[in-house]
């Protein structure tokens, strides 16, 4: 896939980072270990060789959850959400679909069915759930959806899923740790010190961050470090930053 320059000068992550040679794709190819994930701009990864749709975060039914406790959130929050998903598995056709934690955010309200739905028509794909620290639903409601809870730790290959980023001691020997939990996001500033905020994927030494793909979801900024890979999501596209 070309890629093209789109910013012919220097601008910096907020932690005096510089980010050189920001690149334009719609979706991008990146090798993690050997193992080649693809990027998409709608905050998820493909992982060809496991034919495996990754993301983290989606808060299903957080929108429902404030508005149930009187605090106004658009009703189509869920909505959008389940259209991204749509989308995703129509250009990829994964065979699995691992939500690396906190699928729903709280307790069972209405949306959960409406996620049940959403599984029973993709009856080709295995949903799987690595459980995070919102996921407190019972047994039941995971088997109503098709769901495979799998151990908090998954290890594929030389990978290893998880909600929470992992530990020296906890990371399983040989492997390097996919995990989500931090909603990523760098605060780019230009010359004159304007700031915007985007998500973005973060990959270091030992681990790598998916962005969290839910709609109604905060952010918090990470520090990059030199030799990390940054790819920041910006109006459709994923855009690599060197560091």
């Amino acid at each position: 896939m070309e890629r093209s320059l789109i910013h012919p000068l220097p601008v910096h992550v907020h932690n005096d980072v510089y980010l050189w040679d920001f690149r334009s794709l719609s979706m991008v190819s990146t090798n993690i270990k050997g193992n080649q994930l693809i990027l998409h701009p709608e905050k998820a990864a493909y992982w060809p060789a496991e034919k495996a749709l990754l993301l983290s975060d989606l808060h299903l039914g957080k929108g429902a959850h404030f508005r149930r406790a009187g605090i106004a959130v658009p009703s189509a929050v869920s909505g959008a959400n389940f259209s991204r998903l749509l989308s995703l598995i129509k250009l990829f056709k994964p065979a699995r679909v691992l939500f690396l934690g906190d699928l729903f955010h709280s307790d069972y309200n209405q949306v959960w069915p409406l996620f049940c739905a959403f599984t029973h028509e993709h009856a080709e794909v295995s949903f799987e759930l690595i459980p995070g620290n919102h996921d407190i639903l019972p047994a039941a409601a995971y088997q109503e959806a098709r769901m495979i809870r799998q151990p908090e730790i998954l290890t594929i290959g030389n990978l290893s899923l998880s909600h929470h980023p992992l530990s020296d001691q906890e990371r399983p020997t040989g492997t390097y740790n996919i995990y989500g939990h931090i909603h990523p996001c760098v605060r780019l500033l230009d010359a004159t010190g304007n700031s915007l905020r985007l998500p973005a994927f973060f990959f270091g030494e030992k681990g790598g961050i998916l962005p969290a793909f839910g709609e109604f979801t905060g952010c918090a900024e990470v520090k990059a470090r030199l030799g990390d890979q940054v790819f920041v999501l910006v109006e459709g596209e994923v855009v690599e930053a060197s560091v």
